[in-house]
């Protein structure tokens, strides 16, 4: 039987060009997502073998996607597909539980090593992400930490994606009012109280994309 793979990016045509390189490699693409929250739902319903995910996606960010994911399904071995090296986007991914670390410019070479490495229970990184995260550890950088719980971090992606209270409320299914006192705590958190800086923020940390 196929290793069923779930399949999140954005893009259609970047989704088109992974969908035959993993059926190539005799992998099935049982699902795909174009936005984080609906790549949750399909981890969810679809029960696949592995998720490799766009860390840039609209809505939810691949590495709180992952978050939600892994907290049904601790043991889903996820991939992240990125162009970001910098060092908080890779200890925040780690720090989720992701196990594959993929560059995009690297990944028709590097996803079928990443693929074999977490589905046999390792943790496999890009070799120019390794050297990220070796040369933080020499230097003795450490990722801040924020504050925010997920649920947070959900909400200041939508902030800095120009979504209204309202629309927030939609999109998590929650009242407005619950919706008004995240945005509250997230702003209080961060020391920031201005939707600009919330945007500023969200993009520096990876948490959403200009």
């Amino acid at each position: 039987m196929s290793t069923r793979v779930l399949l999140a990016d954005d893009h259609q045509i970047v989704r088109e060009g992974f969908r035959a390189i993993l059926e190539r490699g005799g992998f099935e693409v049982s699902a795909e997502a174009s936005d984080g929250w609906e790549a949750v739902r399909l981890a969810k319903t679809r029960h696949p073998d592995v998720a490799i995910i766009d860390v840039s996606m609209p809505l939810l960010n691949g590495i709180d996607a992952a978050r939600e994911m892994l907290a049904r399904a601790p043991r889903l071995p996820i991939i992240l597909l990125t162009v970001h090296m910098d060092e908080y986007c890779i200890a925040s991914a780690l720090q989720a539980g992701v196990r594959g670390y993929v560059i995009k410019t690297q990944a028709a070479t590097e996803l079928f090593d990443a693929l074999r490495e977490v589905l046999s229970g390792g943790t496999y990184l890009s070799p120019k992400v390794s050297g990220v995260v070796v040369h933080a550890y020499l230097e003795g950088h450490a990722a801040s930490q924020d504050g925010l719980t997920l649920r947070e971090r959900e909400v200041l992606q939508l902030v800095a994606e120009g979504k209204t209270t309202k629309d927030i409320a939609s999109v998590l299914d929650l009242t407005v009012k619950t919706a008004e006192y995240y945005r509250s705590r997230v702003m209080s958190k961060l020391h920031i109280h201005h939707t600009a800086g919330l945007v500023r923020y969200a993009i520096r940390h990876g948490v959403a994309e200009l």
